[in-house]
């Protein structure tokens, strides 16, 4: 894995900003515990017999980018990206037709979306839609949420793309 520097928000950056540098610098430090990887070794499972893969871990972040910043915050009504009924879990049951670029592609359009969504609403205006409390979220509370996820699914990362291949890193 090649360790690559990835911009940290400035140690003195308003709010705004400290919030969405440090959400696009968990999402970059994704790409890079994926990066140089094939698919193969993207969708090798952890620890078998669980399906927690990188592959599966990308899938799922896209459905969270999907879920706080157009589902919540804008009130788009959208289907899942990967899971069904059937499947609440989709995004983490890999075949080998699911590619890198696939998920990559598709993480990357929900990130942009999220960024669009997130950009018409001020850090305490209220999400259009609502959580399973059926009650709005402010845009600072979906921020600190999503710095949160990645943080925790980026240690698993870690501990992933180690057992693949040996590297480490930040």
């Amino acid at each position: 894995m090649t360790t690559q520097e990835r911009p940290r928000p400035a140690i003195d950056a308003a709010e705004r900003q400290m919030l969405e540098g440090w959400l696009d610098y968990h999402r970059e430090t994704l790409a890079m515990k994926c990066a140089g990887l094939t698919d193969a070794q993207l969708r090798e499972a952890s620890v078998p017999p669980s399906e927690f893969t990188l592959l599966g871990l990308v899938r799922h972040l896209a459905e969270n980018e999907r879920g706080w910043f157009r589902e919540v915050l804008a009130g788009e009504d959208l289907p899942p990206i990967y899971g069904t009924d059937e499947d609440p879990d989709g995004e983490f049951h890999l075949t080998e037709a699911d590619t890198w670029d696939e998920a990559r592609t598709t993480w990357l359009a929900e990130i942009e979306a999220a960024r669009a969504n997130a950009a018409k609403v001020g850090l305490d205006g209220l999400s259009v839609g609502v959580g399973k409390q059926g009650k709005p979220f402010s845009l600072r509370w979906i921020y600190t949420h999503m710095i949160e996820e990645y943080a925790r699914h980026n240690g698993h990362a870690d501990l992933v793309r180690e057992r693949i291949d040996g590297a480490t890193g930040e």
